[in-house]
């Protein structure tokens, strides 16, 4: 199966590079390219992506607003967004999974990883930037309520099994289903149905959204290292 790729920045230069790069392989496609956000949301639509690399500043419709609007519709459930953006390590790594990214990479990422990233988000795996540490991401997570905690977000665990909660602890320790699965002793695809039950109970898109609900519901804590 073809991994239908959007490219969204308002760059043209950068979009030609990556379009050389994607089209380069044979399990994906340039389908269409997006000057803006709101070029983005429109075009994923349009085209039928699958995955859209999206560049988080753009005059406009941001990245951040386009993929809030690609998240939030429900005829673009199969759309997963790989933020990309020059500056890992700072507040956009957050907000960039809180608005329904799969993940984020830096642009002066190596070919390679940006075409695992496409994969990765294609197969519905959180894609979280080496260059960006678990401990930093749950730091920025756990801002907001005094204690990090979101009440909505704590209220909906209790649909949870008491193993969903566990694998949805493992799954926001970074961790796959097959070492999930040795972790806790159980096939992976029992722990894929976990994972596909949780998701669907907490309304999570993809694995990186059941991230982002595991630190905001408080049932993983953040630690400072």
């Amino acid at each position: 199966m073809t991994i239908r790729v959007l490219l969204a920045d308002d760059q043209a230069l950068l979009r030609s590079a990556f379009r050389v790069l994607v089209d380069s392989e044979p399990d994906m496609e340039v389908v269409g390219e997006a000057s803006d956000g709101a070029e983005a949301v429109r075009l994923a639509k349009e085209r039928s992506a699958d995955v859209v690399l999206m560049d988080i500043r753009m005059p406009g419709t941001d990245g951040l607003a386009a993929t809030r609007l690609i998240s939030a519709d429900p005829s673009l459930a199969q759309v997963r967004v790989v933020i990309l953006t020059t500056f890992e390590v700072d507040d956009y790594v957050v907000q960039s999974l809180r608005a329904g990214a799969s993940g984020f990479l830096g642009k002066g990422s190596e070919p390679e990883e940006l075409l695992n990233a496409i994969r990765v988000a294609a197969g519905g795996e959180a894609l979280l930037s080496p260059a960006a540490t678990k401990g930093l991401i749950a730091r920025f997570l756990a801002q907001g309520d005094d204690d990090g905690r979101d009440p909505a977000r704590s209220e909906r665990l209790g649909a949870l099994t008491g193993r969903e909660r566990e694998v949805l602890v493992q799954v926001a320790g970074g961790h796959s289903n097959d070492e999930i699965a040795e972790r806790l002793e159980v096939s992976p695809l029992t722990v894929k149905t976990h994972v596909n039950r949780a998701m669907a109970k907490l309304g999570a898109r993809d694995r990186a959204q059941l991230v982002v609900i595991a630190y905001e519901s408080g049932l993983v804590r953040p630690r400072m290292e």
